[in-house]
């Protein structure tokens, strides 16, 4: 599970402004609204850690609003501070769930107090930290029938405060079959009613319930969106927030993780590994990998996965004239001075290959001191053009 109290302080968002990145899904969003096409039933598509789940808070925040902007929630109604907690009557959610004890049913009612805790620590929680946060272990999540026909009751019922009534389906891929219970709720829905599913995997999602919702695609957020958000809000230096969202791969949540993980800059453990690699010192790169099989799985995937990138913009260094890389003042040195040893291709090829390994065994738990040394041998041979 993610560490949300190092980070708490700076994730709560319920503010599209607070959303990381999405600019077009915002303003695609808000076109329908201020259109009065607003669909009843939405379905926002967003792979793991884009942030889908932030931005349909943002979105039902927006809706509740009693004195919204143009462009957002005022933040200040007394609307707006129940969906900052979490606790406003008129909005439900439904998530994935387990049995609370044996001989019982999975239900999100069971959860809620957990689910605010987590989400308003953590609102890009993944799937994953979210089951492992109410301790589901090996058990798999499930939305159930009887989950689905509270919801279809619930939402035929007056809303408390007399304006709209949200329903929200984080991961609607957990109901199965047992979403066609909801077809007739989503294609008529009550009047000022409003489902808003969160899904990751269209594929797990019933085609007549796709057929049914308008959906909203979340892009992977952009790089410098992601470093930007690290140095304002986790008040991490340039470097370090740079570093990350190189191999965070657009996921803001990824980059969440590995901030609240990684305590090495990554750079200067690249510079150790191929000083020792350079020279031939076997000393050097034994006690790079002692001091690398001490950190955890997830930082040692990391670096791997920032060795490939810096070895890619190496790659264009070597290949692109004028290249500008996304990267600091001393990576850039580092990756020119790698560039002007003017490797052929095939090495690129076959370092970015190690690299791919490397990271793949790490994350299956191989013995972590064993990959590391056999990694770094196996470096020294490419670029000295040996075959291992």
């Amino acid at each position: 599970m993610c560490q949300p109290s190092q980070i708490n302080i700076y994730l709560c968002c319920m503010l599209f402004k607070d959303v990381v990145g999405q600019q077009a899904a915002k303003q695609g969003f808000l076109n329908f609204y201020n259109a009065h096409r607003l669909p009843h039933a939405i379905l926002i598509s967003a792979r793991d850690g884009v942030g889908g789940l932030a931005f349909g808070l943002a979105m039902t925040q927006f809706l509740m609003c009693e004195a919204p902007s143009a462009d957002d929630a005022c933040g200040a109604c007394n609307a707006c501070v129940k969906m900052q907690k979490l606790v406003h009557p008129d909005v439900h959610f439904s998530f994935p769930t387990i049995p609370p004890k044996p001989g019982s049913k999975a239900a999100s009612k069971h959860y809620m107090a957990d689910f605010r805790n987590a989400v308003l620590e953590n609102p890009y929680i993944s799937t994953f930290d979210w089951l492992q946060y109410i301790h589901a272990e090996n058990k798999q999540g499930n939305i159930t029938a009887e989950e689905c026909r509270e919801i279809a009751d619930q939402l035929q019922l007056k809303s408390f405060e007399g304006g709209h009534k949200i329903q929200l389906i984080w991961r609607p891929e957990y109901l199965g079959k047992e979403g066609n219970i909801l077809l007739k709720l989503i294609e008529e829905p009550p009047a000022d009613t409003y489902l808003i599913l969160i899904a990751e995997d269209l594929e797990h999602i019933l085609n007549t319930i796709l057929s049914r919702t308008q959906q909203i695609n979340l892009l992977p957020v952009g790089y410098q969106d992601i470093a930007a958000a690290l140095t304002s809000r986790l008040r991490l230096d340039s470097a370090k927030a740079h570093q990350i969202a190189q191999i965070a791969e657009g996921s803001y949540g990824h980059a969440l993780r590995l901030a609240a993980e990684s305590g090495n800059d990554l750079l200067s453990l690249m510079k150790e590994w191929f000083n020792g690699i350079f020279t031939n010192k076997g000393v050097l790169i034994n006690e790079w990998v002692e001091k690398m099989a001490k950190t955890g799985r997830e930082q040692q995937k990391s670096f791997f996965m920032y060795a490939q990138q810096m070895i890619a913009h190496t790659l264009r260094y070597s290949n692109i004239t004028g290249y500008q890389a996304p990267l600091t003042e001393e990576e850039k040195v580092f990756a020119q001075k790698l560039a002007a040893r003017d490797y052929p291709l095939s090495v690129f090829q076959h370092l970015d290959e190690a690299l791919t390994r490397a990271a793949y065994h790490i994350e299956r738990n191989v013995h972590a001191k064993t990959q590391l040394l056999y990694t770094s041998i196996q470096i020294q041979y490419i670029l000295q053009g040996k075959s291992l």
